[in-house]
């Protein structure tokens, strides 16, 4: 090989890092998601169009590797440390992943979308200055859980018992918690928590939730239940039950009644931050950010 086109080989292989050095390839952008793909297909459809907008369409100008841990969240470690291995520009982390993207680098510029409060949970030193390498959009939708719950206690003003679907595997699952509960002393009804951690779970959930009559059910904010939105609303159906859920997607699929923030916003604003770090020379001081609520 002569010594120029060997030049090029290695120029070609190089990690791409704009934090660090610009180079000859097209940019990484690393997405980890805790959930299935499937879930996700809106809400990644979303994400490119987002980028499109800002100018990147993958396979041109961008390259991103997605990894999904479908669930399982012993397996999330292990899906960052492989995609942090790559040096890509950004990793991006939603759906339950990032604490393991916060875990796998201290350098590489992480982009979060979650719904809970990313000060409280010692992710960022602040809202408006992160520091370190991570900023990305919140929609705070733990913080709402109580406002959920008056809603379904108005749909059902004379069922004193409400049941609350929860699911335990999300850093601010137990924020979600103790607000339901904090509420529901507040207005004098009775909440039954029902743990659902996986698709097997929901039939047994459900089950004990009908056993315990109550008048309505309350859906936690939770990742996990993008996945299972077509089961949950069949058996709410079928068991005829009130439920009053975090999306607007679980009402167009055919629920009651929603309240929450506009995910898919969330999502845009998302992508404007990794457009912003392909863009720039070095990583531009970004602010975490908060959509509407929407009904």
């Amino acid at each position: 090989m002569r010594r120029r086109d060997f030049i090029k080989v290695v120029a070609g292989s190089a990690a791409w890092r704009l934090a660090v050095r610009a180079q000859q390839q097209m940019p990484l952008i690393a997405f980890l998601n805790a959930q299935t793909a499937a879930g996700y297909i809106h809400l990644v459809a979303a994400f490119k169009q987002g980028l499109n907008e800002t100018g990147f369409v993958e396979g041109q100008n961008i390259t991103i590797e997605y990894r999904w841990a479908d669930q399982h969240f012993d397996r999330l470690p292990e899906l960052a440390a492989e995609l942090v291995r790559r040096q890509p520009a950004v990793l991006v982390a939603t759906g339950g992943a990032p604490i393991a993207a916060i875990n796998a680098t201290k350098t590489i510029p992480i982009i979060i979308s979650f719904g809970g409060d990313p000060v409280r949970l010692g992710y960022v030193a602040s809202l408006n200055h992160p520091g370190g390498n991570v900023t990305g959009a919140t929609i705070f939708s733990a913080d709402l859980e109580a406002k959920r719950l008056e809603l379904i206690s108005e749909v059902v003003p004379r069922g004193k018992i409400i049941g609350y679907l929860f699911a335990p595997n999300f850093d601010f699952a137990d924020v979600g918690r103790r607000e339901v509960e904090t509420a529901a002393r507040r207005i004098g009804r009775d909440i039954r928590i029902v743990e659902v951690s996986k698709d097997a779970d929901l039939e047994k959930a459900f089950a004990t939730v009908a056993e315990l009559h109550v008048g309505g059910v309350l859906i936690a904010a939770n990742a996990s239940f993008n996945n299972l939105r077509d089961h949950i609303l069949a058996l709410t159906t079928r068991l005829k039950l009130p439920a009053v859920h975090e999306s607007r997607e679980f009402v167009v699929a055919g629920g009651l009644v929603s309240y929450g923030t506009n995910v898919r916003r969330s999502i845009d604003k998302s992508v404007s931050i990794p457009a912003e770090f392909l863009k720039a020379k070095s990583p531009p001081i970004c602010q975490f950010w908060n959509p509407q609520n929407s009904i």
